[in-house]
């Protein structure tokens, strides 16, 4: 499987807080089947500053770490970044860290706050579609304004955008309702990838393969399969690629 969102690099958000702590995510990780992860840490200005090169820092620790102890996973890295108006500017720059391509644009894992959905995602995502990025929603599932009005997904649909779904929202780790909306989203077939957003080893886990097996109960082994596999794997080829 490949894993194209999880916080495992050290001391830069609030995922693993030592190269310990992500030592021992990365091999959770490995054991649950993934052999590919995007380190995907938060972009989210005046919470975590992070940008290209304080990411790559952490990247570089970690690499070493995992050659060190020949632990068997390819690692990469990019961004989850927080929806503001300044990704129109770091875009310009070139400064947002893709987790992949898309039809020959680029893919930015795009977060909301968990609260709501902001006036002018919709122009916010148009400019970036027009600019050859496509956005990969982050756990919309787990939205409270979608969770409230299924409508405001439809809406993030209509616009062209991806969507990752968490595996712990499928297995019902996120309550009750997070659950239902993963579940309808992937009866709907409007699930692009599942990931873990793996933070941690107690509370936040990687349990890719519980996600999966919950998926295949609802739409099959082979479409399963497409979402922690075929798919994350068509969009992050460049990123391995030695």
């Amino acid at each position: 499987m490949i894993d194209l969102h999880c916080h495992v690099l050290a001391g830069i958000d609030d995922g693993a807080q030592t190269l310990n702590d992500s030592i021992d995510l990365i091999k959770l990780t490995i054991a649950d089947g993934v052999t590919h992860a995007v380190c995907t840490p938060h972009i989210q200005l005046g919470r975590f500053d992070n940008n290209i090169e304080t990411i790559s820092a952490a990247y570089e620790a970690l690499v070493a770490q995992v050659s060190r102890q020949k632990l068997n996973i390819k690692l990469a890295f990019a961004a989850e970044v927080r929806i503001c108006p300044e990704i129109m500017i770091l875009a310009k720059q070139n400064k947002l860290p893709f987790i992949g391509q898309w039809e020959n644009t680029d893919v930015l894992l795009l977060e909301l706050p968990h609260s709501h959905v902001p006036p002018g995602t919709d122009q916010l995502i148009k400019w970036l579609k027009k600019n050859n990025i496509t956005p990969m929603i982050a756990h919309p599932e787990r939205n409270r304004d979608i969770m409230a009005d299924y409508q405001k997904f439809k809406m993030l649909d209509k616009l062209g955008c991806l969507f990752q779904v968490t595996a712990s929202s499928l297995c019902g780790y996120f309550g009750d309702v997070a659950q239902e909306i993963a579940v309808k989203m992937l009866k709907e077939d409007k699930v692009t990838i599942l990931a873990t957003d793996a933070h941690n080893v107690k509370r936040r886990p990687p349990n890719l393969s519980e996600g999966r097996a919950v998926a295949a109960n609802i739409v099959g082994e082979a479409k399963a399969q497409t979402l922690v596999y075929d798919i994350p794997k068509l969009i992050s080829e460049s990123k391995f690629i030695n």
